[in-house]
């Protein structure tokens, strides 16, 4: 396991209606949270909640009232979230640079290791990411291999948060594909964002339309005390009544009532991938990697037969296996669940080939910065400009900001970013889900849109 720093202890333990906890000085509650006041949550055996955003959860003020949009001809986003800091530098190494040697005595690759980077002789991917690097060269990979934002934020905290609304607001409290689905989704689509961890992604974090997360839709179901077989369907069945009987009452009943109704509204629709003695119910075109520590491949897997199945799916957030905050150890988790995350994404792409979906979904991969260019004894400490991906056989597939190279780093001994995950986003809203950035990144106006979709 990576030694990492236990602000990143802190960071990892974000809660569904509370979003990241405050650990920093001065720093508000975050995105994902002022949900307990006015929100509402139900678990299940699949750790399954629907949250619906209220209060403080409002959207940006000057976009209160924002038009109502049918949603982009049925495409998907997919946020992959690498958590703790992935070191890009080792994503995509420099191997036969002198100074990345002389940085890296003991971390750095040996030269010619793993396949050349085509659109930059310089780097070479790491065998780890041979997977991408197979996609890449069919052009469904996009690199950026410095993306970050002008003053650089190290703690996880902050630029985690960042990432997560869309902007350098430490106060902003919706996430940033929360606000797209505010403009665009519905009352009555709890899956229109869908959390695949089982906890409230932040970047969903919604002021107006109910989100979903579910963590084994394969398992999603609920647990009563004592209660179990005709009983428990019974109980169930009533719930949904009793919400559809309570659905125009006062607001707050109103909004416990919804959620009765689309919770048990999800139970229905997720059925069909319901497990029978610990069997899945759906199956798989393409095989996906195994690992007995990580159900990573499993929940792509159950992704693409949700798409699959035509349930309507928009915007899905899904964390990644491993620990990025590689201060020690970092061989070992790079050779490790890196591997194993890129190989089921390449899987997650091949399923969703087969299917005939690939033209509908797009996969962006990120992480709350890179790290130091530097090694320590043991590791790498925290950094500023990191790696991001978008996959998809509708992906531009080609490098999108340069490398800055290790012979100008900035006064942290940091790679320097090359383009600006604010306008990743804008460019994601914009080229792939149709949509005017403006009112939902805030400066989107002042930062570049990089071309990221053909």
């Amino acid at each position: 396991m990576a030694h990492h720093c236990r602000d990143f202890a802190h960071a990892a333990r974000a809660r569904a209606g509370q979003g990241l906890p405050a650990i920093e000085p001065g720093m508000p509650a975050p995105a994902g949270s002022g949900l307990s006041r006015r929100g509402f949550l139900l678990r299940s055996a699949g750790l399954a909640l629907a949250v619906y955003g209220g209060g403080r959860l409002a959207p940006l003020q000057a976009e209160a009232a924002l038009a109502q949009a049918p949603l982009a001809g049925g495409r998907v986003l997919v946020q992959v979230f690498l958590a703790g800091g992935l070191d890009s530098v080792s994503f995509l190494a420099p191997t036969e640079d002198a100074t990345y040697r002389r940085l890296r005595p003991r971390l750095a690759l040996p030269p010619g290791t793993g396949t050349p980077f085509r659109e930059d002789g310089r780097l070479r991917w790491h065998p780890s990411a041979a997977a991408l690097a197979g996609l890449h060269a069919e052009g469904k990979v996009s690199v950026l291999p410095a993306v970050g934002y002008e003053h650089p934020d190290q703690s996880h905290f902050v630029s985690r948060h960042f990432h997560e609304v869309g902007a350098l607001d430490p106060r902003l409290a919706t996430g940033w594909m929360g606000r797209y689905l505010d403009r665009v989704g519905t009352m009555d689509n709890p899956l229109q964002g869908l959390a695949l961890d089982g906890t409230l992604a932040p970047a969903l974090a919604a002021g107006r339309v109910p989100v979903a997360a579910v963590a084994e839709p394969g398992n999603y179901d609920f647990w009563a005390r004592d209660v179990w077989g005709d009983v428990e369907a019974l109980m169930l069945d009533a719930t949904a009544r009793i919400g559809a009987a309570h659905a125009g009452g006062g607001p707050a009943t109103a909004q416990v009532a919804r959620a009765a109704m689309h919770t048990a509204g999800l139970r229905t629709r997720l059925a069909p991938l319901r497990e029978r003695d610990g069997v899945p119910a759906f199956t798989s075109p393409v095989a996906y990697p195994a690992d007995p520590d990580s159900d990573f491949p499993q929940r792509l897997a159950a992704l693409a037969a949700m798409l699959g199945s035509g349930l309507p799916l928009h915007c899905v957030a899904i964390t990644a296996p491993g620990d990025y905050d590689t201060h020690a150890n970092q061989t070992a988790v790079l050779n490790g669940p890196l591997k194993l995350t890129c190989d089921a994404l390449a899987a997650f792409q091949r399923d969703l080939e087969v299917r005939g979906l690939a033209d509908r979904v797009l996969v962006h991969v990120w992480s709350e910065f890179g790290r130091r260019a530097a090694e320590n004894a043991e590791g790498t400490d925290h950094g500023a400009a990191g790696l991001g991906l978008v996959i998809g056989s509708r992906a531009a597939g080609r490098m999108v900001g340069e490398f800055p190279g290790l012979d100008v780093l900035d006064q942290d001994g940091n790679l320097r970013a090359t383009s600006d995950f604010r306008g990743v986003y804008a460019a994601l809203l914009e080229q792939w889900l149709g949509t005017d950035a403006n009112g939902l990144i805030p400066d989107a106006a002042a930062v570049a849109r990089p071309q990221l979709v053909r």
